[in-house]
């Protein structure tokens, strides 16, 4: 079987099964993973995949000839292997996923100790170099133990401490979890919540008969959209495989961007906790940095990316850290993100108001309106991220926390290379002004490819 590091990326491990993500390179994992973290109990899982059970044998096999006992909590969604690390204070956690790349993938994503990330910076290229130089020789260690946990119940206990049941208003919701993970999650919360749920593609099912779930993808949305119109829902809810991400429909079927639900959720908590600190990224920032001002709490940047928000939360004590890519982090969820906490949020926000989804958003998106995320190939990223700066740069106020950002009093733009592509990726807000949003726009794409 081949044996390659093809599959460490920066932030886990993830490529085609069998070629570049295997059960030989799953055991040998487990083999080093615990002298590399000291650890002696880990807990295991694995999203809907068809490979995944194989994989995670394979891992458990690795991880007890080293002498760690495993909690084997089954199929499961990303989010409850941190919660089972944190939880019940184990060493470290592995989740088997290739989160929302095409079916024919798999991969591992890793935590240490109180659900700390294990990024290329902290320890995934020191597995990659231990795994790939593993002789596969015999250990001599007593074995390890495995324990079979359904962790079902106390995980969703906790999802939903959350929010005050008795203060939801008896709403119809869509939820299409795309025959991912998300599905027998939704089936528990329901019988906990005052819902009408109707359930789109509710069924686990690994060979994705719907498609792959990832409804950042425009030709995927319409399948949440289409039955929250149909239905006369309130809103809609989407999730990707292993549902660390939730995305939200208003009640016309419109998307909501992720920047739109960093604000919402911003608000959330500093209507309940005065004077918290709150995370927010580059790319976006004028609709959550004005939120959190009028709400008495603190809005602090933070690079992109989970390894930095959660450093970052930790640093500052922050109570929420959000990205526009739809990732939410929460404090009292280990500082990791879930994508079962911010749709009963905003639920719960909705049901203090006698306003739509789309009223709610149609505010914010008119103060801020946004590009959305852009991309364009382009020969030499770095070339062109120079250019901009100096055109844009001796005008405007540069800040470089992640790419290069560019402020003016009534706009401004952030423009990222990609690390794994000849991609940059560019977004442009203004306050109040879809004019001026497009005139910039269309000013800057040209910059950059022309």
């Amino acid at each position: 079987m081949n044996l390659t590091g093809k599959g460490f990326g920066a932030y886990d491990v993830r490529g085609v099964y069998p070629d570049e993500v295997n059960e030989e390179l799953a055991y040998r994992v487990g083999r080093v993973f615990v002298d590399l973290f000291q650890a002696k109990k880990v807990a295991v899982g694995h999203d809907i995949r068809l490979s995944g059970p194989s994989i995670q044998e394979a891992l458990v096999r690795g991880l007890t000839e080293a002498g760690a006992d495993v909690m084997d909590i089954g199929q499961c969604g990303t989010e409850m292997i941190y919660f089972a690390t944190g939880h019940y204070e184990l060493d470290g956690g592995i989740m088997i996923t290739a989160s929302h790349n095409p079916k024919q993938y798999n991969g591992m994503k890793f935590v240490r100790k109180g659900s700390r990330p294990i990024s290329s910076d902290t320890g995934l290229k020191d597995i990659e170099k231990a795994a790939l130089a593993d002789s596969g020789e015999p250990l001599g260690r007593t074995l390890g133990k495995v324990e079979k946990k359904d962790i079902l119940d106390e995980y969703v206990a906790h999802i939903l401490t959350y929010v005050d049941i008795k203060k939801l208003k008896p709403f119809k919701i869509v939820a299409n979890t795309g025959n991912g993970a998300a599905g027998p999650i939704i089936n528990a919360l329901e019988k906990h919540l005052p819902f009408d749920i109707v359930k789109v593609y509710n069924e686990p099912d690994g060979s994705f008969p719907n498609g792959v779930p990832n409804p950042i993808l425009q030709e995927n949305r319409e399948a949440t959209a289409k039955v929250v119109r149909e239905s006369g829902a309130v809103c809609g809810i989407a999730w990707d495989g292993d549902f660390d991400r939730c995305f939200m429909f208003d009640e016309k079927g419109g998307f909501i961007e992720g920047y739109y639900m960093v604000g919402f959720l911003a608000e959330a908590f500093l209507k309940k906790s005065k004077g918290e600190k709150v995370i927010y990224d580059p790319r976006l920032i004028w609709n959550t940095i004005e939120i959190a001002e009028e709400l008495g709490g603190e809005a602090v940047i933070c690079k992109s990316g989970h390894a930095f928000i959660k450093d970052k939360m930790r640093e500052v004590n922050a109570i929420y850290g959000g990205e526009m890519s739809a990732h939410h982090y929460f404090r009292d969820f280990f500082y990791c993100d879930s994508g079962m906490i911010p749709w009963l949020l905003m639920l719960e926000l909705m049901s203090q108001t006698d306003k739509t989804l789309s009223e709610l958003m149609k505010y914010r998106m008119e103060r801020y309106p946004i590009s959305g995320e852009i991309n364009s190939k382009v020969a030499d990223a770095k070339a062109v991220m120079e250019k901009v700066e100096a055109q844009y740069g001796p005008s405007g106020k540069v800040v470089k926390i992640d790419g290069l950002s560019v402020d003016y009093d009534k706009w401004r733009f952030n423009l990222r290379m990609s690390n794994t592509e000849p991609v940059i990726r560019l977004n442009v807000e203004t306050k109040q002004d879809a004019a001026l949003l497009k005139e910039k726009t269309d000013e800057l794409l040209a910059v950059i490819r022309g």
